[in-house]
């Protein structure tokens, strides 16, 4: 089997062959408990990237299509964010602080679900976007529905 050369910095980090701007590689940033993942706020652009640079972390970086491609195509990137996928999902169903009318946690999700759909599909995508709808349903509905209109353009749906 051939390995899969890395096409870029976001491309090798998803792979496990390259750092994340601190110098963490993606196994160390899948073992964040849920405290780091709350209080720490420069890994989330590395697990789920986007093409359009971060207002939150401009340092990180923008996934280009070759990069795109490559993750596509490479079974450990997408095993990473399926795991990263899970991780974010677990954190989400344990954590309430989320559930409020506005919080940082909102744009992530908005970048997690858009990430998933260029990256794994829309079925990635639509099941995260489910998850946490229903975790915003089973807590009465707290969040602002702006956003989560972005979360239903993230994810493709019908605003």
């Amino acid at each position: 089997m051939n390995a899969v050369h890395p096409t870029g910095p976001l491309h090798a980090f998803l792979s496990g062959t390259g750092t994340d701007g601190r110098g963490r590689l993606v196994g160390d940033v899948l073992a964040f408990d849920d405290h780091r993942l709350e209080a720490v706020h420069d890994y989330i652009q590395w697990l789920f990237p986007l093409r359009t640079r971060s207002m939150a972390q401009p340092g990180a970086p923008v996934l280009t299509q070759a990069e795109a491609e490559a993750i596509r195509a490479d079974p450990k990137a997408r095993t990473a964010l399926v795991h990263a996928s899970d991780m974010m999902l677990g954190f989400y169903a344990c954590f309430d602080g989320w559930l409020t009318w506005s919080d940082h946690n909102h744009l992530r999700i908005s970048r997690i679900i858009a990430s998933l759909r260029e990256l794994l599909g829309q079925d990635a995508a639509r099941a995260f976007h489910e998850a946490v709808m229903e975790r915003h349903e089973a807590a009465g509905r707290p969040i602002n529905p702006e956003n989560l209109r972005y979360w239903h353009a993230a994810c493709g749906a019908l605003a």
